[in-house]
C-alpha cells in the first residue's frame, strides 16, 4: 500500500511540475506581433510596372522559424537578386539587405502610420562602388496587391528620384484571372 501511495504522489507531483513547466514555456522565437509586420509581402508574385509591363517574378518566403523573410527575384530579362529581411528586437526596426550582380542595398525602418513598410539606407552599385541614399516602401493595397516603390537621392539636384515602382500580384490571383 505504501508503495502504491508513494507511486501515486510521485505521479501527481510529476504531472504538476510538467504542467507548471508547460505554462512557463517561452513563446517560440520570432513569433511576436512585430515579427509579422511584413507578412503581407510573403507570397509568390508576378510583378508589373505602372504601365502594366511584366517586370519579373518574386518569391517571398518565411524562413528560419519565422525569423527571416527571404526574397528571391528573377527579372523578365533573367537578372536575379535576393534579400534577407528581418525584424531586429534590439533596434525595434526591420532591416533588408539586398544583393544582386548590379547593386547592394542595405536599409532599415518599419511600419508607417499608414501601415506601409518603409526602409531607408543606401544603395551601392557594384561596378562603380558609388553609393547613394535610398528608400523602399511596400504598401498592401485593398485589392490584395502590393505596391513597391523605390527612390534614390540625387545629391547633384538635391532631390529624390523614382528608381522603380512595381505592382505585386499573387500568382494564384493572376491564374484565376486568366481565361
Amino acid at each position: 500500500m505504501r508503495v502504491l501511495v508513494i507511486g501515486m504522489v510521485s505521479g501527481l507531483i510529476g504531472a504538476g511540475l510538467a504542467q507548471a513547466q508547460d505554462d512557463q514555456t517561452p513563446p517560440a522565437p520570432c513569433s511576436g506581433e512585430a515579427f509579422h509586420q511584413f507578412d503581407f509581402w510573403v507570397g509568390d508574385w508576378a510583378v508589373t510596372t505602372p504601365d502594366g509591363t511584366y517586370a519579373g517574378d518574386n518569391k517571398i518566403t518565411r524562413e528560419e522559424g519565422g525569423c527571416l523573410i527571404l526574397e528571391t527575384w528573377t527579372s523578365a530579362t533573367g537578372g536575379t537578386g535576393q534579400s534577407y529581411n528581418y525584424y531586429n528586437p534590439a533596434t525595434e526596426k526591420w532591416r533588408q539587405v539586398w544583393v544582386s550582380t548590379g547593386a547592394m542595398i542595405d536599409y532599415e525602418g518599419g511600419l508607417t502610420e499608414a501601415g506601409s513598410m518603409k526602409l531607408e539606407g543606401t544603395i551601392t552599385y557594384v561596378a562603380s562602388a558609388q553609393t547613394a541614399d535610398f528608400t523602399g516602401e511596400w504598401t498592401l493595397e485593398a485589392d490584395g496587391t502590393v505596391t513597391q516603390h523605390f527612390e534614390q537621392y540625387n545629391a547633384e539636384t538635391d532631390e529624390w528620384v523614382p528608381w522603380f515602382t512595381g505592382t505585386y500580384t499573387a500568382k494564384e490571383a493572376e491564374a484565376a484571372e486568366t481565361p
